[in-house]
C-alpha cells in the first residue's frame, strides 16, 4: 500500500491511497465466504458453492463491493497511523479507481487536530474578587438556618404574604378538566414562586374555605405551554413563626451549643465557599487569557456537530425536564433565535479551542493521570450527575467513557499548570496563592459538606 497526505487547510487533509491488489486478498476471500452463507445455488451445499459459480451467477462486481467495503477501513487506519494524523470524527471516502486483478485506488478526506504552538503563559495576570465575608454575610446565612427551623401554625385570618397554606386546585384547558389536573392538599407559602403564576395574588385575603379562579399558563404536565383556568382552594392558613435567635436555637440547628459558635462556623463556611469561587474564579479568568495567546483554527464539521450537540442537549434534556421548548424558553431569557445561535457558536467555538489548547499542554507538560486521580475526578462526577460512585463507574465503563474521563481529569492538570505559573491578584491588590490545587477542592468539599448538612436539617425540620 502507497499513501500520500495533502494538506487542504490547518484542519484538514486528503489522503490519497492505492492498494496492490494482492493485498485484497484477506478481504476477497471473506467476501466469497460472506455471500457463500447468504446465497443458494441448486446442486451445491451450503458455503459450497465455488468461487467462479458465484462469479457467474451474482457478478464479480458484487464480490468487489464486500471485499472493497471490508478492506477500506484497514488501509484507511494503516493511512493514518503512517502519516501520524491526529483525526477527528469519520473520513469522507471515495474511491477512485478499482480495476480488478490491478489496484484499488481512494481518496479519505478528513479533520484533524491542527498545529498548536504553546507560547510562554508565565506572564500571564488575572485580578479576582477578594474573599471578604461581611457581619452581614453571616447574618443572612444565620437568618437562612433560621427559615429551615421555622414552624407554622393555624390561624383563623386571612390569607397574607409568608403564609403557608393548604390548598385544592383544579385546572381547566377549553373548559375541560385535566387528567392531571387536580390535586389536593399542597403546601404552598406565599411569595415563594413555587407554583403557578399569579396564584399569589388569587389566595392573599382568603380565610380558610376561600376560593378564587385564575389564569395562568401551566408550567408542566399534559397541557404543558397553555393558559389554563385555575380553581384554588384555601383549606388551611398558617403563620410561620421564626425561632429566638440564641443559644437554644443553636443546639437546635446545629452541633454548636453557642449561637456564637454557629455563628463563627457560617464564617468559615463562607470563607471556603468564597474560597472555592475565587479558585473558580481564577480558573476562568486565566483560561480566558491563554486563550487569547494561542491561535486556534476550528474544523468546521467539528463546529457543527459541537452546535448541533448543545442545542440538542438542551432542547431535549434540559428544557424537556423543566417542561419548555425552545420558543418558550427565548422569551424568558429575553433573547432572539439569532442570538441564541450566535452565543451557543461562540461557547462551541471555546469549548473546542479550550480542549485543543489543554490537550496539547498535556502533551507538552508530560501530564499524566493516576488511579487515584481518576477516581477522585469519578466520585465528583457521579455526586453532581446523582448517582452512586458504583452506577455512575459502572455507566463510564460500559459506554466506553473511561478514557474521556482520563482527559478530564489530565485537561485539569494542565489548566493548573498554568494557574499555578500566572500572577493572581483580588481586587484589594493582595496576591492569591494558589499553588495547591488542592487548596481549591478542599474549599470546594467544606462548601458541599456544609450544603448536605443544611439540606440534612431541612429534611429534620420538615419531619418534625
Amino acid at each position: 500500500m502507497k499513501s500520500a497526505v495533502e494538506t487542504l487547510n490547518p484542519t484538514r487533509v486528503r489522503l490519497s491511497i492505492e492498494v496492490p491488489f494482492e493485498e485484497l486478498k484477506d478481504s476477497l476471500d471473506a467476501a466469497y465466504k460472506k455471500i457463500n452463507q447468504q446465497v443458494t445455488v441448486k446442486g451445491f451445499r451450503k458455503g459450497k458453492i465455488p468461487a467462479r459459480v458465484i462469479d457467474q451467477r451474482f457478478g464479480r462486481g458484487a464480490v468487489l463491493e464486500e471485499a472493497v467495503n471490508d478492506a477500506l477501513p484497514k488501509f484507511y487506519t494503516e493511512a493514518v497511523n503512517e502519516a501520524e494524523l491526529n483525526v477527528l470524527g469519520q473520513p469522507e471516502v471515495d474511491i477512485t479507481d478499482l480495476k480488478d486483478g490491478e489496484t484499488l485506488n481512494f481518496t479519505a478526506e478528513v479533520d484533524i487536530r491542527p498545529a498548536i504552538e504553546i507560547p510562554d503563559y508565565s506572564g500571564i495576570e488575572v485580578e479576582v474578587d477578594a474573599v471578604e465575608v461581611s457581619e452581614e454575610d453571616i447574618d443572612t446565612s444565620v437568618e437562612q438556618l433560621r427559615e429551615r427551623f421555622a414552624s407554622t401554625s393555624p390561624v383563623e385570618r386571612a390569607a397574607a404574604e409568608g403564609d403557608v397554606l393548604t390548598l385544592d386546585l383544579e385546572a381547566k384547558v377549553d373548559g375541560q378538566v385535566l387528567e392531571d389536573g387536580v390535586a389536593e392538599g399542597v403546601s404552598y407559602t406565599i411569595g415563594s414562586g413555587e407554583l403557578l403564576d399569579g396564584i399569589d395574588e388569587a389566595v392573599t385575603g382568603l380565610e380558610a374555605g376561600g376560593e378564587a379562579t385564575f389564569a395562568s399558563e401551566l408550567k408542566g404536565g399534559s397541557a404543558a405551554g397553555q393558559e389554563a383556568q385555575v380553581t384554588v382552594k384555601v383549606t388551611q392558613v398558617a403563620a410561620r413563626e421564626l425561632p429566638a435567635l440564641d443559644d437554644e436555637f443553636a443546639q437546635l440547628a446545629s452541633e454548636f451549643d453557642t449561637l456564637e459558635e454557629l455563628r463563627a462556623d457560617s464564617r468559615k463556611r463562607l470563607e471556603n465557599m468564597k474560597q472555592y469561587d475565587q479558585a473558580t474564579q481564577a480558573q476562568e479568568r486565566v483560561l480566558e487569557k491563554l486563550l487569547e495567546l494561542v491561535e486556534v483554527p476550528v474544523p468546521e464539521k467539528l463546529l457543527e456537530d459541537e452546535i448541533n450537540t448543545r442545542k440538542h442537549n438542551l432542547e431535549h434534556h434540559q428544557l424537556g425536564q423543566m417542561g419548555l421548548d425552545l420558543e418558550k424558553y427565548l422569551e424568558i431569557q429575553g433573547k432572539t433565535a439569532e442570538e441564541f445561535d450566535a452565543e451557543t457558536k461562540e461557547a462551541a467555538v471555546k469549548g473546542i479551542k479550550t480542549q485543543f489548547v489543554l490537550d496539547e499542554l498535556v502533551n507538552k507538560e508530560k501530564l499524566n493521570v493516576n488511579q487515584e486521580e481518576l477516581t477522585e475526578h469519578l466520585m465528583r462526577r457521579a455526586a453532581s450527575s446523582g448517582m452512586s460512585p458504583d452506577q455512575f463507574a459502572q455507566a463510564v465503563v460500559e459506554g466506553g467513557q473511561v478514557p474521556l474521563l482520563v482527559g478530564e481529569v489530565a485537561r485539569g492538570k494542565a489548566l493548573a499548570v498554568v494557574v499555578e505559573a500566572a500572577t493572581v491578584k483580588d481586587t484589594n491588590g493582595e496576591i492569591v496563592d494558589l499553588d495547591d490545587e488542592d487548596e481549591a477542592a478542599e474549599a470546594a468539599d467544606a462548601a458541599e459538606s456544609a450544603e448536605a448538612t443544611e439540606t440534612a436539617s431541612d429534611e429534620e425540620s420538615a419531619q418534625a
